[in-house]
């Protein structure tokens, strides 16, 4: 998406590696989290961003993934249209995730983060 930080899985990968400093937040439905989520994601579906907007601050790395990374996208969009800069998109999401042979996991529970 045009004018969105994107992050690949496999720095995103590097960026826990190292213990770099930032929320990971997944904005997919409940039902696809049941089916997995990457480790120390929060559970904050798409259409719960606008409320929970000003839980974001600038001064902390956000990324935000879904499935494919379009969804995340538009939060990202919609996060800088607010004023919130420092939002990242996982690159083709979740299944990029998966695909470059990362593991999910099973989340603890549904509640939503926050």
């Amino acid at each position: 998406m045009f004018g969105i930080k994107e992050i690949s899985a496999t720095e995103l990968s590097d960026w826990m590696a190292r213990g770099e400093n930032f929320r990971l937040v997944d904005v997919r439905s409940a039902g696809e989290v049941q089916q997995g989520i990457i480790e120390g994601g929060e559970f904050i579906p798409m259409h719960l961003i606008p409320l929970k907007a000003s839980e974001f601050a600038n001064d902390e790395k956000v990324v935000f993934y879904c499935r494919s990374g379009a969804r995340s996208g538009q939060v990202c969009a919609f996060l800088q249209q607010q004023g919130i800069n420092n939002v990242y998109n996982l690159s083709r999401g979740i299944l990029g995730w998966a695909g470059a042979g990362f593991n999910l996991v099973r989340p603890e529970s549904l509640q939503v983060a926050g």
